[in-house]
């Protein structure tokens, strides 16, 4: 049974936006069981939280966007594959801009950030979600 997973303790960078070319401070927070992945602007008056989810996504033009309430988290596929590939279920990503900073491009310099930091495994299995049935979108 897999469990669920986060970081030990929390990671900043600093990087710019590859569409805004913007400064942004990143600060990856371990987060509790059952949080899941979480955007926090910090830049706005109140901090606004924006859950990773399909649901969400609001533009797709060289890049994924994700929107609540008219705020924006740009630029998220490369910190994504990081969280995805190294198994980061429960994570709290606070921007001080509307993109994630690009880094050198890939999500390298991410991952190897997280596997430096380490992981936190609660007792608590992941969600495993089964498709057994064809979906289709249009």
């Amino acid at each position: 049974m897999f469990k669920q997973r986060t970081i030990k303790t929390s990671i900043r960078a600093t990087g710019v936006g590859l569409h805004t070319g913007k400064k942004v401070l990143m600060t990856l927070r371990p987060a509790g069981v059952n949080t899941g992945i979480i955007f926090r602007r910090i830049d706005k008056e109140s901090c606004t939280d924006i859950p990773a989810s399909a649901e969400l996504v609001g533009e797709t033009n060289l890049g994924t966007t994700l929107i609540k309430d008219g705020i924006k988290v740009a630029t998220i596929e490369h910190l994504m594959s990081a969280l995805a590939g190294l198994g980061i279920d429960n994570i709290i990503i606070e921007l001080s801009q509307a993109e994630v900073p690009i880094m050198d491009g890939s999500a390298k310099n991410f991952v190897k950030k997280i596997i430096d930091t380490g992981f936190e495994i609660s007792d608590q299995p992941i969600r495993i979600i089964k498709i057994d049935r064809k979906i289709t979108y249009n």
